[in-house]
């Protein structure tokens, strides 16, 4: 029996939960190759290929251009006004989505016996033709959210839906893949991580079809382009970016998040190693981060609806605040710790942890309508539409924080006496050498001894919470578009747009297979 198809006013299928489940396919995509490159990346260049002498400084300087790339691409997307037989963002995702499957594999491929050199070479080429591809679908799909729906409670809905997708997509390499990709002795099998590569590239590639397939572009962007109008201006648009007030809160409270989740993210797993001697728990306790997205996801659009976004990022800014300041209560001494007798200590970094988590899921089911708004915000004050620019370059500053935070905190922990001197001895067996002091790394984590381990502790609850500052200076203090202002913004681009391109829409009855 075929089914009536329910159009808008004008015309367009109305917006439901096939769209919102169609762009959190986008983000399982772009998560298929982008947590394989965190998670595995780092192991398979030290362990399997040897370049931990050269890793962390090779790493730093593909994320800065990392970074560079994004705002790169968006300009590139932005200046294009060819008339595409698919929406122009749809385009280049999909050009995206197959380059992804050949740029993932090209980072993991397993030659140990190379010269060092060659390494090199390998891993910078790799890594620059699997980030072009990446920030080519990906600048576009973040940009996608503001043209699928105009009404703050859709954007909310495909936010939420964002996040879950993004998840799905990370928990995939951090579940599955160990038991695919190490052999018997618990070594990494490089051949192995190269055909996962393959196959998460080609399971990207289908997320991304799914969500072509299914995405229904409702926003119109064309009604303010005419002949008299000025080029694109790559420059004007960063000036733009920087005086948008919306995005510029939403791209520090992003930072804010990041340097609490990457950064602290080597001094956690070191934690529990050498403070709670429990590393087998880290994982199941990170997967309480991932637990409030679910539970929050199927009330945001409501609450939005209700409440708005702007005042729900907040109060998940506060948890996340909250939470952190309770990490504190062991180094201030205020719960009695000693060596081999954590325990408690351990109770309250989970209470920590939950409270921080549960901010943290109110605020990113929220975070990437808000970059929709802001795009919005740039169109309302500047009279341009410039989604590419204004999401790469916050995207920019994302990856920037991704780079920065754990280099920041790495330096941090080798100044308090964390060393990293993995090396492959003549017969390619991967070792783990002493300094001279006789401190081992995270491996040999006995040699560090408790005072190190209590510092650690501190920088752990001290990056946590300046994570928490940073998100609640960005949304609350900089982020301007509370419910009403939003409401008024949103009404008056309505109006403008129909003075420029005033269209009749005659709505016909369709059916749908």
């Amino acid at each position: 029996m075929k089914k009536e198809k329910q159009l808008d006013a004008n015309g367009k299928r109305k917006f439901g939960i096939r769209d919102s489940i169609a762009y959190a396919a986008g983000d399982l995509g772009c998560n298929m190759s982008f947590a394989l490159k965190g998670t595995i990346m780092p192991l398979f260049w030290t362990q399997v290929m040897g370049l931990s002498a050269w890793y962390s400084l090779l790493i730093v300087i593909l994320q800065v251009w990392d970074a560079i790339n994004d705002p790169l691409i968006g300009s590139i997307v932005d200046a294009d006004k060819h008339k595409y037989k698919r929406n122009k963002f749809l385009q280049y995702i999909w050009a995206g989505s197959i380059g992804l499957i050949i740029g993932g594999a090209l980072c993991f491929i397993p030659v140990p016996g190379a010269p060092e050199w060659a390494k090199i070479i390998i891993f910078m080429a790799g890594y620059v033709i699997w980030d072009a591809f990446y920030t080519v679908a990906n600048v576009p799909y973040g940009s996608l959210l503001s043209l699928i729906s105009k009404e703050p409670a859709d954007r909310a809905s495909l936010s939420a839906w964002r996040s879950i997708g993004s998840m799905i997509g990370n928990m995939v390499p951090m579940v599955i893949l160990p038991f695919l990709i190490y052999n018997e002795d618990k070594s990494l099998n490089g051949p192995m991580v190269f055909v996962a590569a393959l196959v998460m590239g080609g399971l990207g590639f289908l997320c991304f079809q799914f969500m072509i397939k299914n995405t229904e572009i409702r926003v119109d962007t064309d009604v303010a382009v005419n002949e008299d109008q000025p080029k694109f201006n790559v420059f004007k648009a960063m000036g733009n970016f920087i005086k948008n007030r919306p995005a510029v809160g939403a791209t520090l409270a992003a930072m804010g998040m990041f340097i609490g989740m990457q950064g602290a993210n080597l001094a956690v797993s070191v934690t529990f190693q050498i403070y709670f001697k429990n590393p087998e728990i880290s994982g199941l306790i990170s997967m309480f981060a991932m637990l409030p997205i679910v539970i929050f996801t199927p009330l945001a659009r409501k609450m939005v609806t209700k409440y708005g976004k702007k005042e729900l990022s907040i109060i998940g800014s506060v948890c996340y605040v909250l939470g952190a300041a309770v990490l504190f209560a062991a180094p201030l001494g205020i719960i009695p710790i000693s060596e081999g007798n954590t325990g408690l200590d351990l109770v309250l970094y989970i209470v920590a942890q939950l409270i921080m988590s549960l901010g943290l899921g109110i605020y990113s089911t929220v975070s990437w309508a808000m970059m929709g708004d802001a795009i919005d915000y740039n169109e309302w004050k500047t009279g341009t539409r410039e989604e590419g620019v204004v999401y790469s370059l916050h995207s920019f500053f994302r990856k920037l924080a991704q780079g920065v935070g754990p280099a920041v905190a790495l330096v941090i922990m080798q100044g308090m006496g964390y060393v990293n001197n993995a090396n492959l001895d003549a017969n390619g067996n991967y070792t783990r050498l002493p300094d001279v002091n006789g401190k081992f790394n995270a491996i040999n984590v006995e040699w560090l001894g408790w005072d190190f381990a209590l510092e650690l502790r501190s920088l752990v609850a001290i990056m946590f919470l300046i994570a928490g500052v940073m998100l609640f200076i960005g949304l609350g203090l900089i982020y301007n578009l509370d419910k009403k202002t939003l409401d008024k913004m949103n009404e008056e681009l309505a109006a403008r747009r129909a003075v420029e391109a005033p269209v009749e829409v005659s709505v016909e009855a369709s059916v749908e297979e």
